[in-house]
């Protein structure tokens, strides 16, 4: 008896017959699905339609065994520890979605590891063939994470940092212009009469970020023949608690203040709840400016006026910035000019 015919088995398209149906090499198919510059826009796009007639997919195994890549970034988010360990700052949420899309749009797999800031988290994930390279968010006190920077450089690490961009800093940055931010939520302030800001936040070299918020602040001050009064800045990490626990402080201080400017809008929105329980009212008696616009400061009772970061934009340029590097192209570091939203805290 004659066995019935076997369907054949469906084989899955190569790299070779990309090549073929498109009237290329396979060395031009590699360079498009690489995304490399160098194919012109006409080959690209026979080459794509190429790969979506025979519904071709990447094996990414066998592409990493070739490139030794393992076709995945990795992104280590530090935060200081809470009491629950839960706490994560939203502005690194907004910005985590955004470099997800980008690793997405280039191909990439994205590893998300929380980091203690005590940890060993600078092991080398390049030589276990965990990732690619690294993306760094958060990092506390600056001096101390610096060093880890430096051994990072020193063992050939690929990574790239979001945070302030610093003459001499180990590796790249992708930041913010936080003195401009600074500078804006001043002259804010002064255009509405405000002459005695507060600063809530760390001003020292151990917080370049808040720092340079800081003097921008106090720069534009001084355009206006004013400064910042060294009595009126209190210490706070970016938590609700820590700028609740801050503005206590300033007002314990007894001295005459009739502005604030956080360094984050997590301190500005704790410090707007300070406030309201010692009687002042914002923006009234006290306008209240935050910084990093997160989605959370237009709900604020009341909605609060702040120093907007560019985290779409910021997430596209860390992966942008760590694959020119892992594919040994330039690379630099970038500083994002912020822009200011005004709300009803500053009486907008």
């Amino acid at each position: 008896m004659q066995e019935p015919a076997r369907p054949k088995r469906k084989t899955k398209a190569t790299s070779l017959d990309i090549a073929h149906r498109a009237g290329v090499s396979q060395a031009t198919v590699s360079r498009v699905l690489r995304g490399s510059p160098l194919v012109n826009a006409e080959t690209r796009k026979r080459v794509e339609d190429a790969v979506r007639e025979l519904n071709y997919k990447v094996d990414r195994h066998a592409s990493s065994l070739r490139t030794q890549r393992a076709g995945t970034l990795a992104l280590l988010l530090f935060e200081d520890p809470t009491p629950d360990d839960s706490h994560i700052n939203p502005f690194f949420l907004s910005m985590l979605g955004s470099i997800t899309r980008a690793c997405a749009r280039h191909g990439h797999d994205l590893l998300v590891s929380f980091q203690q800031l005590s940890d060993d988290w600078h092991a080398d994930y390049e030589d276990s063939m965990k990732a690619d390279g690294l993306i760094l968010l958060g990092y506390g006190d600056y001096l101390a994470y610096e060093s880890k920077l430096s051994h990072l450089v020193a063992q050939g690490t690929h990574f790239v940092r979001w945070g302030a961009v610093l003459p001499g800093q180990p590796g790249l940055s992708i930041g913010c212009d936080n003195a401009e931010g600074g500078a804006l939520a001043g002259r804010h302030l002064i255009a509405s009469g405000r002459k005695k800001i507060a600063f809530l936040g760390d001003a020292s070299t151990h917080y370049p970020e808040f720092f340079a918020r800081y003097c921008g602040c106090d720069a534009a001050l001084r355009e206006a023949g004013l400064r910042m009064n060294p009595a009126l800045q209190v210490d706070a990490t970016s938590t609700e608690q820590s700028g609740h626990d801050a503005a206590k402080v300033l007002i314990a201080r007894g001295l005459a203040f009739d502005a604030v400017f956080a360094a984050s809008d997590l301190i500005a929105i704790g410090a707007m709840h300070a406030l309201k329980e010692h009687g002042l009212r914002v923006p009234e008696d006290v306008a209240v400016v935050g910084f990093d616009g997160t989605p959370m400061a237009r709900f604020s009772n009341p909605p609060l006026t702040t120093v907007v970061q560019d985290t779409s934009k910021a997430g596209e340029l860390l992966v942008d910035t760590l694959l020119q590097l892992v594919r040994d192209e330039p690379a630099y570091s970038i500083t994002l000019a912020p822009t200011l939203q005004v709300r009803q805290s500053s009486g907008g």
